[in-house]
Parts: C-alpha cells; sequence; structure tokens
C-alpha cells in the first residue's frame, strides 16, 4: 500500500511540474489542492475527464488508507490496480510528450 501512496504522490508532483507554463505563476500551481490539479489536466488536455474520474477513485481510496487497514479494504485497493498502473503509465506519456 505505500508504493500506491508514494506513486499518488509523485504523480501529484509531476503534475503540478507539467502545468506550471499554463498559469501566471508558479505559486498559483502550488496551491492546488491535489484534485484540482486532475480538473487543470483534464483542461489542459493532459487527461480526459474519465481518466480524471479514475484519479479521484484512486485519491479517495489512498485517503482511506489512513483509517481502513481490513481485508475489505485491501481486496478494494488490490482490484484498483490494474487500472492505477495504466492509467500512470499514459500519464506519464503525456507527461513526457508535454515537456518534449
Amino acid at each position: 500500500m505505500k508504493g500506491f501512496e508514494l506513486a499518488l504522490e509523485t504523480t501529484g508532483k509531476l503534475l503540478r511540474k507539467a502545468l506550471k507554463p499554463y498559469f501566471a505563476s508558479s505559486r498559483a500551481v502550488d496551491e492546488l489542492y491535489f484534485k484540482d490539479l486532475f480538473r487543470h489536466a483534464a483542461k489542459h488536455g493532459l487527461l480526459i475527464v474519465e481518466e480524471v474520474e479514475r484519479w479521484f477513485l484512486y485519491r479517495d481510496n489512498r485517503n482511506t488508507t489512513a483509517h481502513d487497514y481490513g481485508e475489505k479494504f485491501a481486496e478494494e485497493t488490490l482490484r484498483l490496480m490494474p487500472g492505477f498502473i495504466a492509467d500512470s503509465k499514459r500519464l506519464k506519456e503525456r507527461i513526457d510528450d508535454a515537456d518534449a
């Protein structure tokens, strides 16, 4: 589970970096909440709405890790992993393309 949390946090940092050219100041991007990063990523073509909704689900699941360590929760997190991995790879490719 820790790797999942780390990957989500890293994704947020990468999105901040990728979105900075679209804002008047770096500070404005740095002040965005996690979910707002994903909304802006969709606005600027880095994600589509369906992907943003999945990222919100991943984030909500991650937030639950702080409160629930039961078997049902673990099964739910494992069920999300294939989609999370695919979405992470897709987003990385888009960020790499935007940087090129």
